[in-house]
C-alpha cells in the first residue's frame, strides 16, 4: 500500500511540475511580450506575435496635420419655442 501511495504522490508532483513549467512558458512566450508593447502604446498582433508601431495616416498621404481640412461645425440646434 505505501508503495502504491508513493508512486502516486510522484504522479501528481510530476503533473503539477508539467503544469506549472506550462503556464511560465505561457506567460513568457504570449503574455509579458503583448503587456510589455501595450504599455509602450504599441499594438500587438497575437496572429504573428509582432509588436508594431502605429502609424498616422498623414505620414502616407504626404499631407501635414496642420494642412488637413476639419470637418464644418455641426449646425445648431434650434430653440424650440415656449410652450404657454
Amino acid at each position: 500500500m505505501n508503495r502504491t501511495i508513493d508512486r502516486t504522490k510522484l504522479f501528481f508532483f510530476g503533473v503539477f511540475l508539467i503544469a506549472a513549467a506550462g503556464m511560465w512558458a505561457y506567460h513568457l512566450y504570449y503574455v509579458w511580450p503583448k503587456q510589455d508593447c501595450e504599455a509602450d502604446g504599441n499594438w500587438w498582433s497575437p496572429q504573428d506575435r509582432v509588436c508594431a508601431t502605429p502609424i498616422p495616416i498623414w505620414r502616407f498621404t504626404g499631407r501635414l496635420p496642420d494642412k488637413i481640412v476639419a470637418a464644418p461645425p455641426a449646425p445648431a440646434a434650434r430653440a424650440s419655442p415656449a410652450k404657454r
